[in-house]
């Protein structure tokens, strides 16, 4: 995802318990006269959410912009602010259970939540803190269908407590991350038959097999008629093509990173392609998909600060190649009807 800039946000309580996340452009970041143009566009913006309310955590507010960031960045799209999905439509958990009509992903909601509570118990209101402001890749789509895919053999960064660095190792051991590589870490598809979106959160991908990792793949695939066998190609292509740029790195460690496997499942004409950013490849339209690479916290290399113990990485990250030629192969397999 692009990273335009620095946002500082502090929290607010109100008497009923309701957090409020301020988020202004970032201390130290060029002002609004001469500036970023992302973080002058971003001015400022708010959303409430709250702390004792079952779904007030979804609710928005934000300052109007006037300028798009189409405008001010060309070629960039203005990041979507709304955290609701569309309200007619049904979510499953993770067990396929309490299908029911809801504005938002059940275990988004729990992370969200998570992340909030920890702000709160951890830092004064008024303390602003810096985050990244990243660009939401799934904006562009009508139903996001998103796969969340930890990639490797092996999840501990470098600065990994013993007790941490053995809790991980289990989680590898006892998933597809040591058998193929990857592991399915969350999953939303949407079902086309019955109007609802599928989750799945982490502790389902956990507990897959080699043929369970197989089937879920499968599953993100298909819409409730039919698999989507005309986004195989797309798929594998980026795949191969992140492949190849992988193999040829000298040293960097991908530990604990993801890949996203987003397309949108509303299904578009060809007709109406012509409008679409991205030229057609091969027969497909490329931009019905999008792969990215996510969560560098732990990503190292030779001479990097964040290896502190000066760990002598040469050549590319096998467990993460592992990983991809294992993705690429059962992608391949689903297309030729395998």
């Amino acid at each position: 995802p692009l990273c335009p800039g620095i946002v500082s946000v502090h929290l607010k309580k109100d008497s009923l318990g309701n957090l409020t996340l301020i988020a202004s452009p970032g201390l130290g970041q060029p002002d609004s006269a001469g500036g970023d143009p992302a973080l002058t566009l971003w001015h400022k913006r708010k959303w409430t959410a709250s702390a004792s309310s079952e779904h007030g955590l979804v609710k928005w507010s934000h300052t109007q912009v006037t300028k798009t960031f189409k405008d001010s960045c060309p070629g960039k799209m203005l990041l979507r602010t709304d955290l609701q999905y569309h309200t007619d439509s049904l979510l499953e958990d993770a067990n396929g259970k309490q299908a029911e009509r809801k504005s938002y992903n059940p275990w988004g909601l729990h992370c969200h939540r998570q992340h909030l509570n920890r702000m709160s118990s951890k830092h004064n209101e008024n303390k602003l803190q810096q985050f990244l402001l990243l660009e939401n890749v799934v904006s562009k789509y009508s139903y996001p269908c998103i796969l969340d895919l930890k990639m490797g053999t092996r999840q501990h960064g470098d600065d990994a407590s013993e007790e941490k660095k053995a809790r991980h190792i289990k989680k590898c051991e006892q998933s597809t991350s040591a058998s193929l590589g990857v592991r399915v870490c969350g999953m939303q598809v949407y079902q086309a038959d019955t109007g609802h979106f599928l989750c799945k959160d982490k502790y389902y991908g956990r507990k897959l097999s080699q043929e369970g990792f197989r089937q879920a793949l499968r599953q993100f695939l298909c819409n409730g008629n039919q698999l989507r066998t005309d986004l195989l190609e797309p798929i594998i292509l980026r795949l191969k093509a992140l492949l190849s740029v992988i193999r040829k790195q000298s040293s960097y460690r991908f530990y604990s990173s993801s890949l996203l496997i987003i397309y949108d499942g509303q299904e578009h004409k060809e007709s109406a392609d012509h409008h679409l950013p991205f030229p057609k490849t091969h027969g497909t339209n490329p931009s019905r998909v999008d792969v990215r690479m996510i969560d560098f916290a732990h990503t190292t290399f030779k001479g990097s600060k964040s290896n502190p113990n000066s760990t002598p990485y040469d050549g590319p990250d096998h467990g993460y190649i592992f990983g991809l030629e294992n993705l690429i192969k059962i992608l391949q397999n689903l297309s030729e009807g395998k």
